[in-house]
Parts: C-alpha cells; structure tokens; sequence
C-alpha cells in the first residue's frame, strides 16, 4: 500500500509540470484571440480650382487592413511620390540643396460593425509654381553654369492636413478645402473607400 502511495505520487509529481504547462498555454491562446480584419480601399482625390475652373484632379489610392475593433490603433499606410527640386543656397553654381516635392500621405483604419469605417490621415502635399531668377556666383571650371549666371529658384507652394472621418462605403466626403493666399487657387480633397471582395 506504501508503495503504491509513494509510485502515485511520484507518477503525480512528474506530471502536473506537464499538466500545469498545457493549461497555462490554454488560457494564453484564450487570452490571444484573433482579430479579424476587412481589405479597403481608399481613394483620395486632391482638387485644384482657378476660381469655378478646375485646372488639376490628383487621385490616390491605398489599400489598407482596417481592423474590425474601433478601439485599436492599427499601423499607418505610407504613400510618397514626388520629385526633388535643385534649391541654390548662395556662393558658387555648386551650392545646391534639393527639397523633396510631392505628395505625402499616411493613413489607417479601424471597421464598425454598422459599416462605417473610421479613417484617420495625415496628407501633405508640395508643388513647384513658377520661380524667380538669382544671380548665381561664378565658379572657376563649372560647365554646369549657365551662359547668363543666374539660377531659376523656384517657388514651393505647400498644403498640410490632419483629420478624422467616418465614412459608409461608397460615400465620397470632402474632408478638406483650402484657399492659397497668394495664388488664390482652391485645393479640395475628397475622400472614400471601398471594400475588397
């Protein structure tokens, strides 16, 4: 009988690590559950307007995982596209710096579960308009000069925007509108989304 006694429980202490580490390991994949995701697609379409004449129609589009639970912060979605610009910073023709020009956009999303999609973005947007000319130093062996000595320095116009939306498929929302003070162009953004079948 003693024997016995002492062979359960040894047989017992040799299992209940075992044992002990199966249940751990259930209440952390209980703990872990998994959180579904819906495909979008966002459009972001940038406006341009010269008093009631439309000069310029910029479309963009991102395709993100908006998780189905409003109250987590998913990671942004980057998109950069642009060009950059030569800027002379005084003294000799080989004094440049150059700026980057172009669209910047970060966005990210999270699933109602009415069929709103809450979108929050951060949009940023540069453009080369015009420049002035400089006088540009001569430089001894510089076959880049031009004949004249002066360098075109052009003129960056900018337009910055933070927001929130919520949205319902296929609703096109005017997030932002904005007048340039010097130009007086009218710049709009519109925004909507789709779900990926």
């Amino acid at each position: 009988m003693k024997r016995s006694m002492v062979s359960l429980m040894l047989l017992f202490g040799v299992l209940s690590p075992f044992c002990f580490a199966q249940d751990k390991q259930k209440a952390e994949d209980s703990q872990k559950t998994e959180v579904r995701t819906t495909p979008v697609k966002v459009q972001i379409v940038f406006t341009e307007f010269e008093g009631d004449k439309k000069v310029k129609s910029l479309p963009y589009i991102l395709y993100i995982n908006a998780p189905d639970a409003p109250e987590l912060k998913p990671g942004w979605v980057k998109l950069r596209v642009g060009s950059r610009v030569p800027i002379y910073r005084g003294g000799t023709s080989e004094n440049m710096t150059y700026l980057d020009v172009g669209t910047n956009i970060d966005a990210r999303s999270a699933n109602f579960s009415d069929g709103r999609l809450l979108l929050q973005m951060k949009i940023e947007r540069s453009w080369v308009e015009g420049g002035v000319s400089v006088p540009v130093a001569k430089s001894e062996g510089s076959a880049s000069e031009t004949s004249s000595g002066h360098f075109q320095e052009p003129i960056i116009r900018q337009f910055v925007s933070e927001f929130d939306l919520k949205l319902r498929e296929g609703q096109s929302v005017e997030s932002t509108m904005a007048t340039d003070p010097t130009s007086g162009k009218v710049l709009k953004v519109d925004v909507s989304f789709t779900i990926v079948k």
